[in-house]
């Protein structure tokens, strides 16, 4: 071990939803390789659930990364709303409210970790501002702010305020086809952004991102003239962090495996993999409409048909199970046309598999790299958040895939002739094959960029050497 790095410890602080948890995992499986200890805090059922549900790697094989559970008050845990006029899950945000009481915690086991060790590094979602802003006690330690959205997307929210940066003609141009906000966020989380954003000022010494320079470098420079990080025009994009080589199977469940033997038996690109994540729940007639669609569109499938995460997810009382037609998903399995997950999926492995050629998807931030990161072309259908920003970077701006629903289209009812037309749109047209030739062509070069030399790992050791500086 170099002795500088011996010296310097991480302390990482992720936000509680699923998305949030997911990423700061991966980042912990990335430093930790570079022989420096991660220290990994959270409450404990959602530290629980970081360590069950992350893909592509066991976090108990890896020595370098510990993990701090605290307990956070008890708190209402409702069921989502299936029919809610704006989707945003609304009912996560008293377990929103809880974890802000590790604020003592957190500033206790940074000042322990200070008295044994040189430099104590914070990596925080920019939603743990306020829980981590006690560091600025604590001589030897220095915050990082980890922003969970793309690049394209935090940029324009912070243009969209500041307007600072005079557009070019291009820019202009772009700009017209941002979605708005209306309907992305709740007032009761707008609130709750506005006050991390004002624990966040002058405490950061830059911004991670889990993106790439690959395909985002122009709006990466673009938040350096933001002032994102009050002041500090250091940012890295040291994405994705997610796994990009799967090559082993163990420890997978056999639910999942039976998937992947599935897909084992399937033709190359034939498949089309339907999910929208852990905070969207269809209507009955919704889900019904898109069963449906996909078994008359003719393109083998496999869909995870889920309730939306409560916030404490191992509470499983009276979870509600999403109706789909009479007799459903035993005939598509029987019938070989599809199959129907109503647990907890290896998303990971399922778009690495050469049977994968299409990702229908709400364009939530994870969802967006791994789909990039392995190759598959998406048909976006954007629910709430930063996901129709997300979904105007992958059809405007990449060209990796193609609208299943428009954001100004949110209202509109589904259809199962809708769901007919994208994924024919996407499976079988020439629209669909210039999009998947575009979308291969991306995740050859981004995995390449994890390699030694490649972009994202010069990013990478930049970070580290930052980090570790004498």
């Amino acid at each position: 071990m170099d002795q500088n790095q011996s010296q310097v410890c991480v302390v990482m602080v992720p936000f509680l939803a699923q998305g949030h948890l997911n990423q700061l995992l991966h980042l912990s499986r990335l430093i930790s390789a570079y022989n420096l200890p991660v220290h990994f805090v959270c409450a404990t059922s959602h530290t629980r659930q970081a360590k069950l549900r992350v893909h592509g790697w066991d976090p108990l094989d890896d020595s370098n990364i510990r993990f701090h559970d605290y307990p956070i008050p008890s708190f209402s845990n409702p069921p989502p709303n299936p029919n809610a006029n704006i989707r945003f899950p609304i009912h996560l945000m008293p377990s929103f409210k809880a974890t802000m009481h590790l604020r003592e915690p957190v500033a206790k086991l940074i000042q322990s970790l200070s008295m044994t060790t040189k430099r104590v590094v914070i990596i925080h979602d920019y939603l743990m501002s306020s829980v981590v802003q006690d560091f600025v006690s604590v001589p030897n330690a220095e915050c990082y702010m980890f922003q969970s959205c793309s690049a394209f997307s935090a940029f324009w929210y912070h243009w969209e305020d500041t307007q600072k940066l005079i557009l070019d003609d291009e820019m202009k141009l772009m700009w017209e086809k941002v979605p708005s906000m209306e309907g992305c966020f709740t007032k009761e989380f707008i609130e709750l952004l506005d006050s991390e954003d004002s624990s966040f000022k002058n405490i950061s010494s830059g911004a991670l991102y889990d993106t790439s320079k690959v395909f985002e470098e122009k709006y990466l420079e673009l938040l350096k003239h933001e002032d994102v990080s009050s002041g500090t025009t250091k940012n890295w994009a040291i994405g994705p962090f997610n796994p990009v080589h799967l090559t082993n199977r163990k420890n997978m469940s056999p639910e999942s495996n039976i998937l992947l033997n599935w897909l084992d038996k399937q033709e190359p690109n034939s498949v089309v993999y339907v999910a929208f994540g852990t905070t969207v729940s269809l209507t009955d007639d919704e889900a019904i409409e898109l069963a449906i669609g996909l078994e008359e569109s003719g393109h083998k499938f496999i869909w995870v048909v889920r309730e939306a995460d409560r916030g404490d997810i191992f509470d499983d009382e009276d979870v509600r199970r999403v109706k789909l037609p009479e007799g459903y998903e035993e005939r598509v399995e029987t019938n070989g046309v599809g199959m129907v997950v109503r647990g907890w999926a290896p998303q990971l492995e399922i778009l690495g598999h050469s049977s994968t050629g299409g990702f229908m998807s709400h364009c939530g931030w994870n969802s967006c790299t791994e789909g990039i990161s392995m190759g598959v072309p998406i048909a976006a259908w954007p629910m709430h958040s930063d996901q129709p920003r997300n979904a105007t970077l992958i059809t405007e701006v990449l060209g990796t895939g193609i609208y299943a629903r428009e954001w100004a289209h949110r209202g509109e009812k589904v259809t199962s002739t809708m769901v007919v037309e994208v994924v024919r749109r996407l499976m079988g047209s020439e629209e669909g094959c210039r999009v998947r030739n575009k979308a291969a062509e991306l995740g050859i070069m981004v995995r390449q960029s994890v390699e030694e030399g490649g972009i994202m790992r010069k990013e990478l050791d930049a970070f580290v050497a930052q980090i570790t500086r004498e």
